[in-house]
């Protein structure tokens, strides 16, 4: 069975429209439409009214022209290694929707696509945006009369010592009373109109919620998978110093049987064996924990597995990069709208507040028929109809309206204090993202050549050892510095990926390409205008 919501009738819909048959009848008709005259022209009234409370203004973009102090170079450094690729910023170009697509990375992009499809907190955020929404359309229906039909049938005697209640005399009788009620509270001061306004704003804040956890979730999964890349790349390399320290301590060991070497070398070596062997634990634990990580994320449970694997030779670093204006940056992050829409409705409660302080009007009418036999209801008997309407003034309430408008317009101003609080958040995240891609970029570089000169070092070394000319000491020594050289390298290669994905983040992450959060609103609409203040 299909179900269809059908427009509210307007004017000329009304009077085309079919009456119920206990109105079908001429007297009947003519009764309801002079109560729902008077109905009428104190709904025009109502429409007509004013609304109290301020009304909001979207706040205006700061008066900024950069995100540092002083501006960093358009380019980083490059490095002759993996996620050594200069980038370049490129002011005003607009992000994808499915930014993590640019590290060409299929298996990311499959599990972020399958992150978005079944995380649990993004669902609850999809619900979330459902209830507000319906909750608005709920509070609107007050903006028109609601109408109400009855039927009552009673069988009654009466006593014979009274008079009879029917003129025909009869002592039992029965009454039905089919009738037509109708109520309206005409909006006079905006009540109604600022509950909606307030409603709307709240619908606001929950689809920018729904954005915010879309990026906030698309975010952890690359972090968490650039973050798994990083520990193989570690474990990589401490197996790889595992391997060359075992072949070191053969030989000593061979070395001291022959009488070459004593036996304090061979205890240092197998004392630097021991050291490197302890780091696996942690990075196996750490590596565990990220795959639990990433299947939580992709709503999984971590005993099903994850087909997904991630290694940093797998990612590319985008060679191009995104900077929003700072103009713009207000419209794209999402926290920052919802703290707007939370300054909107707070703004909404004030007026919500001051029109409880002011009178009430309520507007009842009732039309029906009286018969004493059922097949006579709708045949012009006797009829009856009535308007009422009462008005309500607050009069004495201990001070309770008055102070609830006063704390009304501190939320007010605590909403606005809050919102410039997230603006500044905003630009802080942008700021410290930008650091991170040069700063970082200019560290990869200095890893490189660092770990070239670890290595180079220890093939040195080794050589000298082999020929005799230094002791297995040194040789452990520069063991240990070309293992650190190697683990600091793998970091400040996936330093270089993560720091591209939290710029992403840090300027909205394009979900305004993205029709599921939102098919109508678009960041570029044109929204910035003074703030107003009640």
């Amino acid at each position: 069975m299909n179900s269809q919501v059908s427009p509210i009738p307007g004017p000329a819909r009304l009077r085309e429209a079919r009456v119920p048959a206990v109105l079908s009848h001429p007297r009947a008709s003519r009764r309801v439409a002079t109560a729902t005259g008077y109905l009428c022209g104190l709904l025009l009234f109502g429409v007509a009214s004013c609304t109290v409370g301020p009304d909001f203004q979207h706040p205006a973009a700061p008066a900024v022209s950069g995100y540092t102090s002083p501006p960093l170079p358009p380019t980083t450094a490059a490095a002759p290694t993996a996620a050594g690729t200069a980038q370049r910023l490129v002011e005003g170009r607009d992000i994808p929707g499915e930014w993590w697509t640019l590290f060409h990375s299929p298996a990311l992009t499959a599990l972020v696509e399958r992150s978005l499809r079944n995380n649990p907190s993004l669902k609850a955020a999809q619900a979330a945006l459902e209830v507000a929404r319906e909750t608005t359309l709920a509070q609107r229906g007050a903006y028109y009369p609601s109408v109400g039909a009855g039927l009552s049938a009673t069988r009654q005697k009466t006593s014979s010592e009274l008079s009879p209640t029917p003129n025909s005399g009869a002592l039992y009788f029965s009454l039905y009373t089919p009738q037509v009620s109708v109520s309206y509270m005409p909006d006079i001061f905006g009540l109604n109109r600022r509950s909606v306004e307030a409603l709307e704003a709240q619908a606001d804040q929950a689809r920018f919620a729904l954005a915010a956890t879309h990026i906030t979730l698309s975010a952890n999964v690359v972090a968490a998978a650039i973050q798994e890349a990083a520990l193989r790349g570690q474990l990589a390399a401490t197996r790889q110093l595992l391997g060359l320290g075992t072949n070191v301590l053969a030989v000593l060991r061979l070395q001291l049987a022959k009488g070459y070497v004593s036996g304090l070398e061979v205890a240092a070596q197998e004392a630097q064996l021991a050291q490197v062997r302890a780091t696996l634990p942690p990075l196996l634990k750490q590596l565990a924990q990220q795959r639990d990580l990433l299947a939580a994320l992709s709503g999984g449970f971590p005993g099903q597995g994850l087909p997904e694997r991630f290694d940093l030779a797998d990612l590319r670093l985008p060679p191009e990069l995104p900077l929003s204006l700072p103009g713009q940056l207000i419209e794209q992050r999402p926290d920052v709208r919802l703290a707007e829409a939370n300054l909107h409705s707070a703004c909404a409660q004030v007026g919500i507040a001051a029109a409880n302080r002011l009178p009430n009007l309520t507007l009842t009418a009732d039309a029906g028929t009286m018969a004493l036999a059922a097949g006579q209801m709708f045949s012009g008997g006797p009829g009856f109809w009535t308007l009422a309407g009462s008005l309500t003034q607050p009069v004495f309430a201990g001070g309770m309206l008055r102070h609830r408008e006063r704390a009304a317009r501190a939320a007010y101003s605590q909403a606005v204090a809050q919102y410039r609080g997230v603006v500044l958040t905003a630009f802080q995240n942008v700021a410290d993202s930008l650091h991170a891609i040069h700063q970082d970029a200019d560290g990869l570089q200095a890893a490189v050549a660092a770990q070239q000169a670890a290595q180079t070092s220890l093939d040195l070394t080794r050589r000298q050892f082999q020929a005799g000319y230094t002791t297995s000491l040194a040789v452990l020594s520069a063991e240990q510095a070309d293992q650190q050289a190697v683990l600091n390298l793998v970091q400040a290669q996936a330093n270089r990926y993560a720091d591209t994905a939290a710029l992403f983040q840090a300027l909205g992450g394009g979900w305004w390409h993205r029709p599921e959060l939102t098919p109508t609103d678009a960041p570029a609409s044109p929204s910035l205008h003074a703030t107003a203040h009640p």
